[in-house]
């Protein structure tokens, strides 16, 4: 993705929806050229169109949550990808940061077999050069792309893997990380139980949230990928109870939270 591609994704995050015009007044580019920009975001998954118009999908639609906080997120996922081996085979949860992990693994690790409850995924990945999925039945979610449920859970039980890479909606001391979705979090907890490790990847705005529901407490996981905007008592947190905290650095040192609408519309 190019540095204007991610430019356009940031300014998204603070307006949600963006004439083209404005777009290449913002870029000092052509409205042509913001077209083949949206043109490529569109194809994969981040940004919708609109008659003059770019814009984010659904609060759960795993292209917008993956364009926020993009370039983190994926340093993120490539150094997550470093524990994987060649010929592994490891499962990845539902997530944008999870997404850019099996991108990252479909394109530089020859015979790496990833299990999946997530259609998205498999999809995003469909024509790297070392894409081999088994994606899981179950009840298909539309806007998450994702599929869950007691079928979801069954099959998960066939396969046995040593690792298993999960994002989540939020954190809390109490209950560990959670999720907003019960059906989602519910199989995460069921998928959890076939693999050695769990490994949660998120940027460090996560920290500062509460999802509804318990995804998998803290005891359980054994390591942590995130931004180095973590907070000292969070990482303190975690690493007395045992959970290896790596950090990568954070391209902006403003939360997507917290950022300002940047555009004149």
């Amino acid at each position: 993705m190019t540095e204007r591609q991610d430019r356009i994704l940031e300014l998204l995050a603070g307006n949600q929806r963006v004439e083209v015009s404005v777009l290449a007044d913002n870029l000092g580019v052509s409205q042509v050229t913001i077209r083949k920009d949206l043109d490529l975001l569109e194809e994969k998954g981040f940004v919708k169109r609109e008659h003059g118009f770019a814009l984010f999908g659904p609060i759960d639609d795993v292209g917008r949550r993956m364009a926020i906080n993009y370039e983190v997120k994926r340093k993120i996922a490539r150094a997550a990808a470093e524990l994987v081996e060649e010929d592994e085979t490891v499962m990845i949860e539902s997530g944008s940061c999870c997404a850019l992990l099996a991108e990252e693994l479909a394109n530089t690790k020859p015979g790496v077999t990833i299990i999946t409850n997530s259609a998205f995924i498999a999809n995003y990945i469909r024509h790297a050069p070392y894409a081999n999925v088994i994606l899981l039945g179950g009840e298909y979610q539309n806007e998450s792309q994702v599929l869950v449920g007691s079928m979801t859970s069954k099959w998960a039980e066939i396969f046995m893997s040593d690792k298993f890479f999960i994002g989540t909606d939020g954190f809390s001391r109490k209950y560990g990380f959670t999720g907003r979705n019960h059906s989602r979090t519910q199989t995460v907890r069921d998928m959890a139980q076939q693999a050695g490790e769990v490994i949660v990847l998120t940027d460090s705005d996560k920290f500062s949230r509460q999802g509804v529901e318990g995804l998998v407490r803290t005891e359980q996981v054994s390591a942590v990928f995130t931004d180095d905007l973590i907070s000292e008592e969070v990482e303190e947190f975690l690493r007395e109870k045992r959970v290896t905290v790596r950090k990568v650095p954070r391209t902006s040192g403003v939360p997507a939270a917290k950022q300002e609408a940047v555009l004149s519309v």
